[in-house]
């Protein structure tokens, strides 16, 4: 197998890893709690800057990435006790309200960058030679970190005790009320557990992107593109949904520019919700 033929996989799945990293959080905020939050952008914006400070300041990327979910969750669980909780029966207005959000974030860190960008160092800076095709070795670390970490949050959902009882809340709050489980922690938990997973993944991309203002806006669409795709109310199906438009949009991106690539899979799957508007693997409460 020649180099280029290496190399393009490779950034099939790096690029794929990614999305599925940034999905993550979104299928258990909007995909299983089923709250629209545009502000989720800023999650991830926000687990970056966590990164790109310690990095600055501290010398140290690593304190940056354990921290930022930290940082990420305590700032999810503020807002869902302050904000969020008040609109699940309203999802128009949490769309507004997470918006407005989301654009106060965005614009704060705007006007507080004294450039358009700043780049982030990764804290793993070799590469390793496969076939005769260079590999960064932080993506592959993100590919493993992300399939890891999809496979032991889905485990914790469907094999333990507390998955159960987070799975139970979010599909019958009422008859869950009742058997003594406190709803409200349960989803201000969640909400935590989805936002913390977020920051995290801003704080694993950063250097990859760089930090700037728009770095998670920009991801945004993609995003809830592969959550309406899998479908709402489990936390599998954004991620398969994700791998879906990944994987064309990476494969094309071999081919033509990257932002017609993106085009293309935005259309497609516009497409594809005209006809499967529910998602693939939709599950109703």
């Amino acid at each position: 197998m020649s180099p280029t033929v290496i190399r393009g996989i490779f950034d099939v799945l790096s690029l794929s890893s990614v999305l599925i990293l940034l999905v993550i959080g979104m299928a258990i905020i909007v995909g299983m709690m089923k709250v629209f939050n545009m502000c989720q952008g800023e999650l991830v914006l926000l687990g970056a800057v966590t990164a790109f400070l310690c990095g600055k300041y501290l010398d140290n990327l690593w304190i940056g990435i354990i921290l930022a979910p930290i940082v990420v969750g305590l700032f999810g669980l503020l807002l869902e006790r302050t904000i969020i909780h008040r609109f699940y029966v309203n999802p128009q207005g949490a769309l507004l309200a997470t918006f407005a959000i989301g654009l106060i974030m965005r614009e704060s860190l705007r006007t507080r960058m004294s450039t358009q960008s700043s780049p982030v160092d990764a804290p793993i800076q070799s590469s390793i030679d496969i076939g005769g095709a260079s590999l960064p070795v932080w993506r592959i670390v993100i590919m493993v970190v992300t399939l890891l970490l999809a496979i032991a949050i889905g485990l914790i959902l469907l094999k333990t005790n507390l998955g159960m009882k987070v799975r139970a809340t979010l599909d019958n709050p009422e008859l869950v009320s009742v058997s003594g489980i406190s709803t409200k922690w349960m989803y201000a938990g969640t909400y935590a557990v989805g936002s913390a997973l977020s920051g995290f993944a801003g704080a694993m991309i950063v250097p990859l992107q760089t930090l700037y203002p728009n770095l998670g806006y920009d991801n945004l669409i993609l995003m809830f593109i592969a959550v309406m795709i899998g479908g709402l109310g489990q936390f599998g199906g954004p991620l398969a949904g994700a791998a879906l438009i990944a994987v064309p949009g990476a494969v094309l991106g071999q081919f033509i520019s990257p932002v017609t690539g993106q085009i293309l899979v935005v259309l497609l799957a516009i497409i594809f919700m005209r006809f499967r508007p529910v998602g693939i693997f939709q599950r109703g409460r």
